[in-house]
């Protein structure tokens, strides 16, 4: 993806009007346009005791910043009103890359907003929030051509999800590390709102001399820049950022650096983009009226950037997390390798994304695919000879087998046979080169499959 100097942003507002903020003494309500994701989001949670490592962000061509941009970019949020529209290619065919599924085709929005701009940057990104069906939409160089709207790139998650892919799905948005545009966002209606510190993780870039060669992207992402091969640096994207507990925020006189810098040793920063020259980049609602240094530059919020470069660190362990209200949680990691993704070959079946289900026909024949992409995520890669289950869930009478053969198809390595709803098999997990296909079966009415395939404890 192409990264450019204030690394590209999306954020949410309603057209031509503003979202009604909730008061600040009232706890977050989780999983809605204001606040996304689920109360034990990453996004969401606090870490206790963090342990830092000891690499420094180094300097760069610009100072360090924190706001909006010319690559910055405006989100809309669709209504029940909303027409649908359809995104097709830059060139007029159905050829966006839709990211969940690894496939090109064209993308209907059911509720397009009126008004929707797209950023100006070379990145085009734009978001479009849907709360009555619960989904978050990413485009990546979006752009309206004469009478159709076009796009490269495509990716959906949910504003009740995590915020972050898996290793099932791995692109949930459009960001280098698979993210929505928005998570992380500072808002306009949080700036004001008389809180010490935002309610959140904050989303930050660094430059090519921070970020890690490798590995290039460490838990919760699940991606990095597709060139990381040019970093110099030693932080990976994914990790998260923080000022340590003496750093001293007393002095900060602008009241909007010293909220971020708190919110920096309570929340962090999740590192989720490349930018060109700028040690690190916090991203900030457009048109929010977020301005550290006024009408010129502002010599003493220089410094304190540069200070917080300085004494900002990786967490590369904590003793506990709290969730969005404060109670303990664990911090799991998904573990599910397999998508129902595809491509399916054969006639009465249909795969539905958003739930990853392939959908059959009553007495529809077999259906075949070549899983592509398992163990793709790193950190979700299983040890060396660990057993992976694969279970089925089935509705109608339906049956799902896995079949696993070497490469060159010369040899069967595994063959579950068909799985009734509730079945499972064990195999070994994924290691090496091999052609996974799932193979399934509809039942006599109507019917829905998938599958998990996951190490086993």
């Amino acid at each position: 993806m192409n990264r450019s100097l204030f690394s590209s942003l999306a954020l949410l507002c309603l057209a031509n009007t503003s979202f009604a903020a909730t008061p600040a003494s009232t706890p977050p309500v989780f999983g809605t346009v204001e606040h996304p994701f689920a109360v034990d989001s990453p996004w969401n949670a606090r870490p206790v005791g963090p342990v830092f490592g000891t690499d420094e962000i180094p300097t760069s061509n610009y100072f360090p910043n924190i706001g909006g941009g010319p690559f910055s970019t405006i989100g809309f949020l669709g209504g029940k009103e909303s027409p649908s529209q359809e995104v097709l290619g830059a060139k007029g065919k159905p050829d966006v890359w839709d990211y969940n599924q690894g496939v090109q085709r064209s993308i209907t929005i059911t509720h397009w907003p009126a008004g929707l701009t797209p950023a100006s940057g070379s990145d085009g990104h734009a978001d479009i929030a849907e709360p009555d069906t619960g989904m978050l939409h990413s485009f990546w160089q979006l752009r309206q051509r004469g009478d159709h709207w076009s796009a490269v790139g495509y990716a959906w998650s949910r504003l009740k999800g995590r915020g972050w892919g898996d290793p099932a799905d791995f692109y949930q948005g459009t960001r280098a590390v698979g993210i929505p545009s928005t998570a992380g966002l500072i808002r306009r209606h949080e700036i004001d709102d008389g809180l010490p510190t935002y309610r959140h993780a904050l989303a930050m870039s660094l430059t090519f001399n921070g970020l890690a060669k490798s590995p290039a992207y460490i838990f919760p992402a699940t991606a990095a820049d597709i060139d990381a091969s040019r970093n110099t640096g030693s932080i990976p994207e994914g990790a998260l950022m923080m000022l340590p507990p003496n750093y001293d925020t007393s002095k900060i006189g602008n009241p909007h650096l010293r909220k971020v810098a708190d919110t920096l040793k309570t929340y962090g920063a999740y590192v989720v983009d490349r930018n060109e020259g700028t040690p690190f980049y916090i991203y900030v609602e457009n048109g929010s009226g977020f301005n550290l240094h006024g009408n010129g530059w502002n010599v003493e919020v220089g410094k304190e950037l540069q200070r917080m470069r300085a004494h900002l660190r990786q967490v590369v362990s904590t003793s506990g997390w709290l969730d969005g209200n404060g109670k303990p949680m664990k911090m799991e990691k998904p573990t599910n390798l397999l998508s129902m993704r595809g491509p399916w070959r054969g006639q009465g079946g249909a795969y539905d994304a958003i739930t990853d289900r392939l959908t059959l026909e009553a007495g529809a024949r077999s259906r075949s695919s070549v899983l592509r992409d398992i163990g793709r995520v790193s950190w979700a890669a299983p040890r060396a000879g660990a057993q992976c289950r694969f279970s089925v869930q089935a509705t109608g009478g339906a049956t799902l087998a896995l079949q696993v053969r070497s490469e060159d198809m010369s040899r069967q390595l595994f063959d579950s046979g068909p799985l009734a709803d509730g079945a499972s098999a064990t195999l070994p997990c994924p290691s090496g080169k091999a052609r996974y296909d799932l193979i399934a079966a509809g039942g006599k009415s109507d019917a829905t499959v998938r599958a998990t395939l996951a190490p086993q404890d």
